[in-house]
């Protein structure tokens, strides 16, 4: 990792029930000098949280048990991680979706398949406090 790679390195949680998105996810933001941590549904997120401490999250919409939209409500319900951005991926893309998303506080929403590009540009946006207004 360079110099210019560890003063923008971030912390990014990735929540998502398919193993091949959060390969691939971890990968992209590795490759680019960032600690990835994963998770397989929001029940692991939110069990997660207080040991990585993100400076983002990305989180799938349609997961088992606790979906996106429940999971994203619960970060931004507890006080320690209400300003925590919080990146809704989807294979939606509809206006219902994206409104849902700026509803239970979401930063973003990202349609999957996503690209490296994407999510690099995400983080760049997002991560480390940067961000004000959401985008949708």
């Amino acid at each position: 990792m360079t110099d210019a790679q560890a003063r923008h390195s971030f912390t990014i949680l990735i929540v998502d029930d398919s193993a091949t998105i959060r390969r691939s996810a971890a990968l992209f933001l590795g490759q680019a000098g960032h600690r990835v941590v994963l998770a397989e549904d929001g029940f692991d997120a939110l069990s997660q949280l207080a040991d990585c401490t993100p400076d983002l999250i990305f989180c799938d919409v349609l997961m088992p048990r606790l979906d996106g939209y429940q999971t994203c409500a619960l970060v931004k319900k507890n006080a320690r991680f209400h300003a925590t951005p919080v990146v809704m991926l989807s294979s939606k893309d509809g206006l219902f979706d994206r409104a849902r998303g700026a509803i239970v506080g979401a930063a973003a929403f990202m349609t999957k398949p996503f690209t490296e590009d994407g999510m690099l540009q995400a983080v760049r946006t997002y991560a480390g406090g940067q961000a004000e207004a959401a985008h949708f």
